[in-house]
């Protein structure tokens, strides 16, 4: 039988810590989140924590973009960001790309209760099969690691590096440069150009940056909708002239200006030269 609590404050006579925080509790029978010890207790940043727990707290579905975060809390772009990243590298959130049905591209974001590492020692342990024999294999050299940007469209690459000839913080590593080429690339194919897209890219950048440029790029990358392409200029026929009467046989022809038809006038050539 679980034992009953009170929902009356402390006594002062009551048994209480000589220090530190007195707890008051109060039994909540609805509107309330259930949160692990590991996230509230979490060291590091208070934003984090607070981000972590206001997701926790939002019913399936509701929005949780860079900018839903931003409206609810006062933090701005760069902190909300760099709390989802500190998230995700812990196991709290991952924030897939998916496809729709539709076509459209988009992110999913999943919050996990309990980081990844947490839910393996959670598990109970599988029973240990017994080695079986096998033959002895000579070792085999390990292939040498392949360049980062070996396989990144050079296009996207060749507009990643040219951003720092608009900034000069921009500045990114082949690693970083390989690992935002996909971003680029998706860019490029749907038709926007490389001038548009580092324009996107650098406009309204921080006077100061609290994270890699690569972060920035990456979150500039994900949640600016795909600029459409510049729209071609449409070729308008030439107007057409509109009509005249010719002042010898009144014939009507069509011409800019009034005066003689090309007859007449081919005519009045021909009087003159005889």
């Amino acid at each position: 039988m679980a034992e009953s609590q009170s929902n009356a404050p402390l006594r002062a006579d009551a048994a209480a810590p000589a220090s530190g925080v007195i707890h008051v509790r109060t039994r909540l029978a609805a509107d309330f989140t259930v949160i692990s010890n590991a996230l509230a207790q979490r060291r590091g940043s208070a934003v984090t924590v607070g981000v972590a727990v206001y997701i926790s707290s939002l019913p399936a579905g509701a929005p949780v973009s860079i900018a839903a975060l931003c409206a609810h809390f006062s933090e701005g772009e760069i902190l909300i960001s760099r709390a989802l990243r500190e998230l995700e590298a812990a196991g709290y959130v991952r924030r897939p790309r998916e496809r729709t049905p539709t076509g459209q591209v988009r992110t999913r974001t999943y919050f996990y209760d309990v980081p990844g590492d947490l839910r393996e020692r959670m598990k109970p342990p599988r029973p240990r099969k017994r080695p079986e024999a096998t033959a002895v294999q000579e070792p085999t050299p390990a292939p040498a690691p392949a360049e980062p940007t070996a396989d990144a469209d050079p296009r996207a690459v060749a507009v990643l590096a040219s951003l720092r000839r608009v900034d000069p913080r921009l500045i990114l590593s082949e690693r970083e440069a390989a690992r935002l080429a996909p971003a680029v690339a998706g860019w490029l194919a749907a038709g926007v150009g490389a001038a548009r897209i580092t324009e996107v890219l650098t406009a309204r950048l921080p006077d100061h940056f609290l994270t890699r440029p690569a972060g920035i790029l990456a979150y500039r990358l994900r949640e600016t909708p795909l600029p459409a392409p510049p729209t071609p200029p449409v070729e308008r026929p030439a107007p057409i002239p509109p009509f005249q009467t010719c002042d010898g046989c009144e014939r009507a022809f069509r011409s800019p200006t009034p005066g003689p038809c090309r007859d007449c006038r081919h005519n009045s050539r021909l009087r003159t030269a005889c």
